[in-house]
């Protein structure tokens, strides 16, 4: 996978952002909270229950855990992805994730994305930084799209990552047949409920690696039975078992290693 990633300096702690091309389709996962813009290329992604068009000037918002899959792609795709820091400025609120281009509601983002590219002082892009985050929550939310035994079924996912869960337990919580609610929530959300809970407890790992925690100490914290568990699922979705991807990182964030989805990453 072609996959070229340049970090952009900036002036506040507050923000990280990359300059990133691509040149096949990718899905993933959110790693991070991004406004990304999409600078060229043209692709059809879903996300939050729906397919969207993304084109030049396209906005993209995302908060970590969001689900993101690929539909087609034409020609490369370059994007400037924005690392709001900490990653949980908005709490649990999810916001729609697309605005396209043309849409009054982008002005805000497009003028934060207009000041990193050029490279703008600390007071200005927290200044712009700060409109942002205000025009979001004007904008739909994502539980308008999402029914509310998958709003549920999320909770106790997010809630109890690292314990122990069970189909029945995500049923009874929800309100819903274990059958519906596997459908319903591949349905909604991207991937089916034990595929979503693995990714949510390898990104945390993640999270704990970056941290400095040793590697030997992780998986009993983010919910898996032992070492042998959690480097089989960590190998499988980073692409690097938990010590190398140790050992290697420095800004978790924009880490794009083998194996791993640029949406991982950035777009």
């Amino acid at each position: 996978m072609a996959i070229r990633v340049r970090k952009i300096p900036t002036a506040t702690p507050e923000l990280r952002a990359v300059r990133t091309t691509i040149d096949q389709s990718v899905s993933g996962m959110k790693e991070a909270f991004l406004i990304t813009r999409c600078e060229s290329g043209r692709s059809d992604v879903w996300t939050h229950g729906k397919t969207w068009r993304i084109a030049p000037g396209t906005i993209v918002l995302h908060q970590p855990g969001d689900v993101q899959r690929s539909i087609a792609r034409d020609g490369r795709m370059s994007f400037q992805a924005i690392c709001v820091v900490p990653a949980n400025v908005l709490g649990a609120t999810r916001m729609q994730s697309v605005l396209a281009a043309g849409d009054p509601r982008a002005a805000t983002f497009h003028r934060l994305h207009d000041a990193v590219a050029v490279r703008s002082d600390r007071f200005t892009l927290e200044c712009l930084l700060a409109e942002a985050l205000g025009a979001m929550a004007a904008l739909p939310h994502v539980r308008d799209i999402q029914t509310r035994p998958v709003r549920r079924a999320l909770e106790l996912v997010r809630a109890r990552l690292a314990e122990s869960i069970t189909l029945d337990d995500l049923a009874v919580h929800a309100g819903l047949d274990k059958f519906h609610l596997c459908r319903a929530f591949r349905a909604q959300v991207g991937m089916p409920p034990h595929a979503y809970l693995t990714r949510l407890r390898v990104l945390r790992a993640k999270e704990l690696l970056a941290a400095g925690v040793r590697p030997s100490a992780i998986a009993p914290q983010v919910g898996l039975y032992d070492q042998s568990q959690l480097n089989r699922h960590f190998r499988r979705i980073v692409g690097v078992t938990p010590g190398e991807f140790a050992r290697s990182v420095h800004t978790p964030w924009m880490q794009v290693p083998a194996g791993a989805t640029l949406l991982e990453a950035s777009a």
